[in-house]
């Protein structure tokens, strides 16, 4: 049959996953769609991500947002990585930052001459004595660095913590203002073509109809529309993931705003802690199979760097996706989607690429199956790749202190990332796949950081006589020393361009 144009596009949910596709629809194809949002403030949303990754900087950008009143606006500051603690074994600490250690000399990675020193007594220091990012988050100290005075060293990467519900409201003020009819009502019904299948419309409590050509769900776990609706299976990943609940809890303000996220292991889970203007996130993700309900809050309240402001709130899951992200005229975008946890802030980046994903590929009109089979091929890739490296954290272990930590430690890994690690232990190469999110430096860094020391390193390395090695690797520590130095403390960097504005300080 015909298909026809078009036109009205609904995304069914609000809150970040809703308002992100909201507010890049309308910026971007705003001119030839109508879009209108259904969600309901008597559902919550999950609202666990409060820390992110780069690519949110490229969101923002495209849709011409103001990094100092968005910051002002969520209560944000901002991150240079995640410090992973007691995770490769107890009392380790590294971390993954979101920029380059050191500094690449020809076409050979720093790593590989930091390694080729390490293997003597002549430099037995860590390879993030080398890094910009780890001094500064040690110095808790920002600005802004694109390179590092004439040398070919990349300066600071960063990206954003904040208060993700109030990020919602920030981008659905944003999107209302480029046209976009948000209406309020929870959904009783989907209608369907009987032909096609398609969903044509959705019928609100009350009896308010809402049609459109185009569907996203932004439902959130219940995944209303492509779960529930079009009947799209899940992928269970616990066995590699084997984490499926959460405690959320807000606390007081860090005396010290840090510039990183904390992720630090306990028995059966791990803890989050991210340092916002007006209060601290802190959540304890954990294992139900290894603990109770009742141990994991006493963890998370005993773990908490300031006092808590509420009770601790429970949010269950299952790690893993969808079957496919787009079926009929209906797409997943977020929790909807698949889950992927928290543990290195990609559940937003996610949101964003899958949106932008969706943006390049959304048919005008006609049969989409070419752009639909291209997107969920794409949508797969990345929810594996990002799968692999979040294994890579619990699997890499020295741990066997808990019956948690041994499961973690034994189990069967994809062989997708029993290559990567191989490889890397062998010589330190990255066996990284040209659309992987994770940069070299990042699978480095946390290979190093699982205690996955390489054997070998790139014979490139060689070429520089010995004192030559010595002499870069100071000249290195110098530039790094200096560099950070000349930054202000981040407190200060956030007071002079982006304090919270004083009313939310106290919300």
């Amino acid at each position: 049959m015909d298909r026809p144009q078009v036109n009205k596009l609904v995304i069914v949910g609000g809150g970040t996953a809703g308002w992100i596709t909201a507010a890049a629809f309308a910026r971007l194809l705003g001119t030839r769609l109508q879009i209108e949002l259904v969600e309901s403030e008597a559902i919550g949303t999950v609202g666990v991500g409060e820390a992110t990754i780069p690519q949110i900087i490229r969101l923002n950008a495209i849709l011409g947002l103001d990094e100092n009143a968005f910051l002002r606006a969520t209560s944000g500051t901002f991150k240079l990585g995640i410090e992973f603690v007691d995770w490769g074994r107890k009392g380790s600490r590294y971390l993954h930052t979101f920029g380059d250690t050191g500094m690449n000399l020809g076409h050979v990675a720093f790593h590989h001459y930091w390694r080729r020193s390490a293997g003597t007594a002549a430099d037995p220091r860590g390879l993030w004595d080398y890094s910009l990012h780890q001094m500064a988050a040690d110095q808790a100290r920002f600005g802004k660095l694109d390179r590092v005075g004439n040398t070919s060293m990349t300066g600071l990467a960063y990206a954003y913590h904040f208060d993700a519900s109030r990020y919602a409201l920030f981008l659905r003020e944003y999107a209302e203002g480029k046209g976009v009819t948000r209406t309020e009502g929870i959904v009783k019904s989907v209608q369907r073509n009987g032909e096609s299948g398609d969903i044509t419309s959705i019928t609100l409590k009350g009896g308010k109809q809402v049609a459109g050509d185009f569907f996203i769900d932004c439902t959130g776990f219940r995944s209303l529309l492509l779960g529930e609706t079009l009947g799209v299976g899940y992928q269970d990943w616990s066995k590699w993931l084997p984490c499926d609940r959460a405690l959320a809890v807000p606390s007081e303000r860090l005396p010290t705003l840090v510039p990183y996220t904390r992720a630090t292991a306990k028995d059966a889970g791990w803890q989050w802690r991210i340092p916002l203007q007006h209060r601290t996130g802190n959540g304890h993700v954990y294992s139900s199979g290894f603990t109770t309900d009742e141990a994991a809050a006493d963890t998370l309240l005993a773990g908490l760097d300031t006092k808590a402001l509420r009770d601790p709130r429970p949010i269950r899951f299952t790690t893993g996706r969808r079957e496919t992200f787009w079926a009929h005229n209906c797409a997943a975008i977020g929790l909807s989607s698949g889950f992927l946890e928290p543990l290195e802030s990609t559940s937003i980046h996610l949101i964003q690429s899958h949106v932008s994903r969706l943006i390049q590929l959304f048919p005008r009109a006609g049969d989409p199956a070419a752009m639909r089979e291209e997107y969920n091929q794409r949508c797969e890739a990345e929810f594996a790749q990002i799968r692999d490296f979040l294994i890579l954290h619990y699997h890499q272990t020295a741990r066997e202190d808990s019956e948690f930590w041994r499961y973690c430690k034994n189990m069967a890994v994809p062989d997708s990332l029993t290559h990567k690690i191989a490889l890397f232990a062998a010589a330190g190469r990255v066996g990284r796949d040209v659309d992987d999110l994770f940069r070299d430096a990042s699978w480095v860094q946390v290979m190093l950081g699982q205690g996955v020391m390489p054997a070998d390193y790139d014979p490139m390395a060689d070429q520089i006589a010995p004192a030559q090695l010595a002499e870069f690797l100071g000249n290195v520590k110098t530039l790094v020393t200096r560099a950070v130095a000349s930054l202000s403390t981040h407190e200060d960097y956030l007071r002079t361009h982006c304090p919270a504005d004083p009313s939310l300080l106290a919300a």
